[in-house]
């Protein structure tokens, strides 16, 4: 027995390692896993509640203003599940700005995270160890390898404002804060 759920857990690595992983539930519904390009967002079934969101959302390009020179400073590391419903309402928000601040989208690294039962919000690679994801989409601004701050499911005032306070410095506690490890 132990042999086969090892077999299986290797199995499912293997097969996980590469980029823009579906998988399929029985039910036939599907969700991406591991780490995904923004393309895969833009493409059918995730396209459409993607365009929905990114073409309704108007960006503050005033606060944009603010940060735009200190965000391209940092690395971004953006975990989301493409089955939650504020992923789906925040992630195409949080990508809007993105492009508005004209940030080097290298610079950004976005983790889909598992839905199922024995990997809830876990990734084929392990990018969420170590990092206390408890709520999707999670946003981490890193600088040098080290995190910053952070955006928890949603904005405490509006993506805009909170990412101006991160990346200003100024004191910023996100939504479910969470002990660092």
């Amino acid at each position: 027995m132990k042999t086969n759920v090892f077999f299986l857990f290797a199995l499912y690595c293997m097969v996980l390692k590469g980029q823009n992983q579906e998988i399929v539930l029985e039910d036939g519904k599907s969700f991406l896993l591991g780490k995904i390009s923004l393309n895969a967002l833009e493409q059918e079934p995730y396209g459409a509640w993607y365009q929905k969101s990114f073409e309704a959302y108007g960006v503050d390009e005033t606060l944009v203003h603010l940060f735009k020179k200190k965000l391209a400073q940092h690395q971004i590391q953006l975990f989301l599940g493409t089955w939650c419903g504020d992923s789906k309402r925040e992630v195409p928000r949080i990508i809007k700005i993105l492009k508005a601040a004209d940030f080097p989208m290298e610079q950004l690294e976005i983790v889909a995270l598992d839905r199922r039962k024995g990997w809830y919000k876990k990734s084929p690679g392990g990018e969420e160890r170590g990092k206390n994801i408890i709520k999707v989409p999670t946003m981490l601004f890193l600088k040098n390898g080290t995190e910053v701050n952070r955006i928890v499911e949603s904005p405490v005032e509006s993506l805009e404002e909170d990412m101006a306070f991160i990346l200003n410095g100024d004191p910023y506690t996100p939504n479910y804060a969470v002990l660092k490890q």
